[in-house]
């Protein structure tokens, strides 16, 4: 009789998944803080934090308490009926980003979806586009989600090739060129829509003048900034929103990832009363938006980014990262781009992959991930102690030649 070998749960998932995603070989089980561990006892420093969802680390514990009392209580009621939840945490994210209305989703590209949709019945019913011809300005090197539509306005091969047709109504310019977006601007232009850092592209961001730029060229001709703050915002960068940095109010947040607390999804599109007012009953929803266990958790978020706690340490934290990066710069590190606590990191090519640096900082006890071949990025739980992050970039420094 012939024996089988029992396969590890990695070997088993590679056997019986589609294979849209090509994670490291490690197996989590169990994660507090910024530490995960692994089915066979290893122990890791988690330098993602799923890409910004778990801003607050894993299982935080007024983030779980929350929760736990929800569950006992109510899940889910649908849209059809109002439960005790929604209107506390409606109001509470709608103050935290100075907005009249608040419309919740679930996941990322969800709001993104949403927002193009308010944005297009925006343009009809107030701005007067004729029906039809709507036009959403959109940046090269753009990642707003997963969906056809946005993919049809994406230039990564990987995300666009094989997926077509696309939804017409978007034009790409350069991400950073004002002059760009200026030209593009016409008569049936309803919106442009940018991401105010570019997480996914490698955490690129645009020049200073850029985003204040947008603004003004946005309310001079009567078009909707569309700001998607899924990755950046609720305290990533040091601000509650990435825009901030520059003084910057989008008339749409588009918010997403850590509103959920790394526990349920939660995403949300945020504008005031003129913008997200034009919808009306029957016209857009969702079944799981906005249900009782994602208020509940997502009021617990919006509370605790209100006191700005942990704006401030993803601030003092981030001079740490940019200081110890940027000193690795020339010793196999090509270059580094920072914002609060958030990297993006070009590796030498003499170095390795993207994907060689991040396997074997996993042999060092440290996750992160690669994207675009060459680059890394490190997004760490806003809670990781500053001797855990001095920790991690001692062992990036010694696998590129930094150390």
């Amino acid at each position: 009789m012939t024996v089988t070998p029992t396969r590890t749960p990695y070997q088993l998932a590679e056997e019986r998944t589609a294979h849209n995603y090509h994670p490291l070989p490690v197996v989590v089980e169990h994660a507090e803080g910024a530490w995960m561990t692994d089915v066979e006892g290893n122990r890791f420093l988690d330098l993602l934090a799923g890409y910004s969802a778990l801003n607050f680390g894993h299982s935080h514990p007024e983030l779980l308490r929350v929760a736990h009392e929800q569950l006992d209580r109510l899940t889910l009621t649908s849209r059809a009926f109002v439960h005790d939840r929604f209107a506390d945490f409606c109001a509470a994210l709608g103050d935290l980003a100075g907005k009249d209305l608040v419309l919740p989703m679930n996941t990322g590209a969800e709001a993104v979806e949403t927002a193009i949709k308010v944005a297009r019945k925006w343009g009809y019913e107030v701005k007067g586009v004729t029906p039809g011809q709507a036009k959403i300005i959109v940046m090269t090197g753009n990642f707003h989600g997963r969906t056809t539509t946005v993919v049809g306005f994406s230039d990564d091969p990987d995300a666009h090739n094989g997926f077509g047709p696309f939804a017409p109504g978007f034009e790409a310019v350069p991400y950073g060129d004002l002059a760009a977006v200026e030209a593009a601007i016409d008569e049936n232009t309803v919106a442009v829509l940018l991401e105010p850092i570019q997480g996914e592209g490698g955490v690129v961001i645009p020049p200073d003048d850029f985003l204040p730029g947008v603004r003004e060229l946005c309310t001079r001709h009567n078009v909707l900034m569309a700001a998607d703050e899924i990755q950046a915002g609720l305290g990533r960068t040091g601000r509650t929103f990435a825009c901030d940095h520059h003084d910057v109010v989008p008339d749409l947040y588009i918010l997403g990832k850590a509103l959920g607390g790394g526990i349920v999804p939660v995403s949300a599109v945020v504008a005031d009363r003129e913008v997200l007012g034009v919808l009306r009953p029957g016209q857009h929803g969702s079944t799981f938006g906005g249900n009782p266990l994602a208020c509940a958790v997502g009021h617990a978020v919006v509370t605790m980014l209100a006191t700005g706690e942990h704006q401030r340490r993803a601030t003092e934290l981030g001079v740490v990262l940019r200081e110890r990066l940027e000193a690795m710069v020339g010793h196999g590190v090509l270059a580094v781009r920072t914002r609060g606590l958030w990297a993006g990191i070009d590796i030498d090519p003499t170095v390795g992959t993207g994907r060689d640096v991040c396997e074997a900082l996993m042999a060092r006890g440290v996750l992160a991930k690669d994207t675009h071949g060459s680059t890394i990025r490190l997004a760490p739980p806003l809670v990781i102690s500053e001797e855990d992050l001095r920790w991690g970039l001692d062992q990036l420094a010694a696998v590129v030649g930094a150390a």
